[in-house]
Order: C-alpha cells, then sequence, then structure tokens
C-alpha cells in the first residue's frame, strides 16, 4: 500500500477481512488488531503469516509503529489533549466509542 490512503481505502477498514484489500495489508491490519487490545496476543502460527509478508525487520518496525500509535492514542484519551482546531463552547471532537446506555 502507498502512503496515505484514499477514502475507498479507508471505506474498506470495518471489513477489511471481506474487502479486497492485498493480503499483505490484511496482515498487517490483523497484526494491528492484535496488538491493539488489552491482552496482545501473537502466537507461533500468527508469526508465521507474518512471515509470509514481512521479513523479520519489517515486522519489528509495523509492530513499534502499531505500539507507539496506540499507546499516544491511549495517552491523549488519559490526558484529555484535544485538537488545535478545537475552541472552547464547540461539541467534544471525541465521541465514546460505544453508548453506556
Amino acid at each position: 500500500m502507498s502512503r496515505g490512503a484514499t477514502e475507498d481505502v479507508v471505506a474498506k477498514l470495518d471489513d477489511y477481512e471481506g474487502s479486497d484489500l492485498p493480503e499483505r495489508t490484511k496482515a498487517a491490519l490483523r497484526f494491528a488488531d492484535r496488538l491493539w487490545g488489552d491482552r496482545a496476543s501473537i502466537d507461533a502460527a500468527f508469526h508465521e503469516e507474518l512471515h509470509r509478508h514481512f521479513t523479520d525487520d519489517q515486522i519489528l518496525d509495523l509492530g513499534m509503529t502499531i505500539t507507539f500509535l496506540s499507546g499516544w492514542q491511549r495517552f491523549i484519551d488519559a490526558v484529555g489533549i484535544l485538537p488545535d482546531r478545537w475552541m472552547e463552547g464547540d461539541r467534544s471532537p471525541f465521541r465514546p466509542l460505544v453508548d453506556d446506555a
């Protein structure tokens, strides 16, 4: 996948497994899903799957990038950092992922 994402690619992310995205991209997204959760889990079978698409260095680089970005997102959510363009009185740019009602 080239740098950046078109709206077409972004639209496929919600159901990337059923999409026509390249298998290498799907493997990277599976990796991100496994690392993003509360209990990261990379077993030998999944590690072997990653090796079909990536070198050891690429797996390390991808894993570091995913965990940095997921950690950064958790940090900005925890401390309430708002986007630069948000103005006092505007509706909050953050919304709960799950409705608690």
